[in-house]
């Protein structure tokens, strides 16, 4: 499986793979939506990307845990504590170097879901590489349909936190699910010609970061006050709804 062809056609499937997460686009860009639809939409992104980290972690504890042991890799635990905090952090640094305390904006939260997802995207399209440069298919058809229908799912985290904006850019959003979704491409290409544990590892623990800096305001938004106690309450509840259905659709997509 080492020719050029072979290699055009893994980026051709690892790029669909990836872009597989335009496919929430249309769902999006619908204009009619009340409170109540946006409550339940805005808790089941956080069920989503609550998912995505317990994947994530799942994928990442099995390469830092030694074989047949309960004890880690003091190395690799090392590097996913740096760059899972570093990330975390240099967001939290840049996102308040003003000094002044003020909110994440919704722009800046889409924005670092994109990020997220993006290095989640990477490690999986370096999975599908190797898998790839192995000839295992079997294997490489289970792979792609899992992470694509996975993808499916994730351009919808990218884009709630904009559905309030009353102007949606077009451009924007496709940006953002760029971000998102080309680095599969990206990671398929890698993991085709070589294939690096502290490498994944790493962007691993960069999506983890990532998708907890995001994950906050997301739930601070969520969780805010309405306007009387009533609305209050109704709004909770759907929020608590969307994200039991987020964490649920995400885990029916993964067991898939």
């Amino acid at each position: 499986m080492g020719t050029m062809d072979s290699f055009l056609e893994l980026l051709a499937l690892a790029t669909a793979m990836g872009l597989a997460i335009f496919l929430s686009m249309p769902l999006v860009l619908r204009r009619s939506r009340s409170d109540r639809l946006l409550n339940l939409l805005s808790g089941a992104a956080v069920g989503i990307l609550v998912f995505v980290l317990a994947d994530v972690w799942g994928n990442v504890a099995a390469l830092l845990y030694l074989p047949n042991s309960f004890l880690t890799n003091v190395s690799l635990d090392a590097l996913f504590l740096v760059a899972a905090l570093g990330a975390f952090l240099l967001l939290y640094f840049l996102e308040h170097r003003s000094g002044a305390a003020r909110e994440i904006s919704p722009t800046t939260t889409a924005l670092v879901v994109a990020l997220a997802i993006g290095f989640q995207n990477l490690t999986e399209g370096m999975v599908f590489g190797s898998a790839w440069a192995a000839g295992t298919l079997g294997l490489l058809a289970v792979i792609f349909a899992g992470f694509f229908l996975q993808n499916v799912t994730e351009g919808f985290p990218i884009a709630v936190p904009l559905l309030r904006a009353k102007e949606r850019r077009v451009a924007r959003f496709s940006l953002y699910f760029l971000l998102g979704g080309i680095p599969a491409t990206l990671g398929a290409g890698v993991g085709f010609f070589w294939t690096s544990t502290p490498l994944i590892v790493g962007a691993d623990a960069l999506a983890i970061g990532t998708c907890l800096y995001a994950i906050l305001p997301m739930l601070k938004a969520a969780f805010r006050p309405a306007e009387t106690p009533e609305a209050t309450r109704l709004k909770q509840s759907l929020t608590y709804l969307g994200i039991g259905l987020g964490f649920a659709v995400g885990f029916l997509v993964n067991a898939f």
